[in-house]
């Protein structure tokens, strides 16, 4: 089972439903990862989703990786990615996979400048922070590729375009 325990700061407002986004959007992400047995697993896979201000996602991002600004999306692994599929043999009935905290201005700025709402970009953002969490990454342009390509498969399937569409992304994974 997929256990998402989410929050939002007031800055995020009201109209949307943040919790439900949030879990939608980390339920899509293992669904369409090699870890769609998680969702229905008798082990409690746990992972927490923060809604937060950019003071506080700058300062994580400062003490965690060393850099003095916000960032839209952090994400914080609990489990080594060699051992995330091994997971499912855990006998202790929950395994903490990790944190992701969006930063409002930020997130609300790019959204913005994409011309898209906040809650479509915390989506993608979501989905991306939860692949991350999965042991995915963008580091070369063949991680990059796997991963960019396994948010906008779960990003269609929640009716949202692709947000990479203004660079050339393969349509098959490595």
């Amino acid at each position: 089972m997929l256990d998402i325990d989410s929050s939002a700061s007031d800055i995020w407002g009201d109209e949307t439903d943040w919790e439900a986004l949030a879990l939608s959007s980390a339920q899509t992400a293992v669904k369409f990862s090699p870890y769609s047995n998680f969702t229905d697993h008798p082990v409690s896979f746990a992972l927490s989703i923060k809604l937060a201000e950019d003071a506080e996602v700058r300062a994580l991002n400062r003490d965690y990786r060393h850099k003095d600004k916000p960032t839209n999306v952090l994400s914080f692994p609990m489990v080594q990615p060699d051992l995330l599929s091994s997971l499912s043999n855990s006998d202790d009935g929950e395994v903490l996979l990790g944190d992701i905290i969006l930063a409002h201005e930020t997130c609300a700025r790019e959204a913005a400048e994409k011309g898209i709402s906040i809650a479509d970009h915390a989506q993608h953002l979501i989905v991306h922070g939860t692949l991350h969490i999965l042991g995915y990454d963008h580091g070369n342009d063949d991680e990059a590729r796997v991963m960019e390509n396994l948010e906008i498969k779960a990003l269609a399937s929640m009716g949202l375009p692709n947000p990479y569409s203004d660079h050339d992304i393969s349509t098959e994974e490595s």
